[in-house]
């Protein structure tokens, strides 16, 4: 592959690089039970490309691999853990992999949800968001107000 027309990843520890051409063939995000265990987050962005348009560019060695009952595999860094592929049994000719690897842009924008009816109850939802006071960075959704019984409501106390 050429230097130009590529976007290059690597997982936390840099033992791992990968690179895959751009653009990238699609992007979205997973809310799947699957990828929210195998990230530890709410949910988990991919990028999908073409087998013949991705190459581990350094540390294949230290990739380990996972195979669910599904036959679906995930590749993690085995020094620093980082997430570093998917590949689905049913897809052979693609691989996907986290967006987060990627610094540069990968041609595509996430601009799907899957799985999204799997998403946890505590997954951020848009609400609006304020400063919290003596926190700087820090943003909150402010305290939840609790709801009035009935004989509240009914008397406003």
């Amino acid at each position: 592959m050429a230097e130009k027309g590529m976007a290059k990843g690597r997982c936390q520890c840099g033992k791992i690089h990968i690179e895959i051409g751009v653009p990238a063939r699609w992007a979205w995000h997973d809310h799947s039970g699957k990828s929210r265990h195998a990230h530890g987050a709410a949910y988990a962005t991919y990028v999908g490309s073409w087998r013949s348009r991705f190459r581990i560019a350094k540390g294949a060695t230290a990739i380990t691999r996972y195979t669910d009952d599904a036959g679906d595999v995930r590749g993690f860094c085995s020094h620093c853990g980082t997430p570093v592929s998917y590949e689905r049994k049913h897809s052979p000719q693609m691989v996907n992999l986290p967006r987060a690897l990627f610094e540069s842009g990968t041609g595509r924008e996430p601009l799907y949800h899957v799985s999204l009816e799997d998403s946890p109850e505590w997954a951020y939802r848009g609400e609006k968001l304020k400063p919290l006071k003596g926190y700087p960075g820090v943003l909150w959704t402010g305290a939840k107000r609790r709801k009035k019984s009935g004989l509240e409501a009914l008397f406003d106390c």
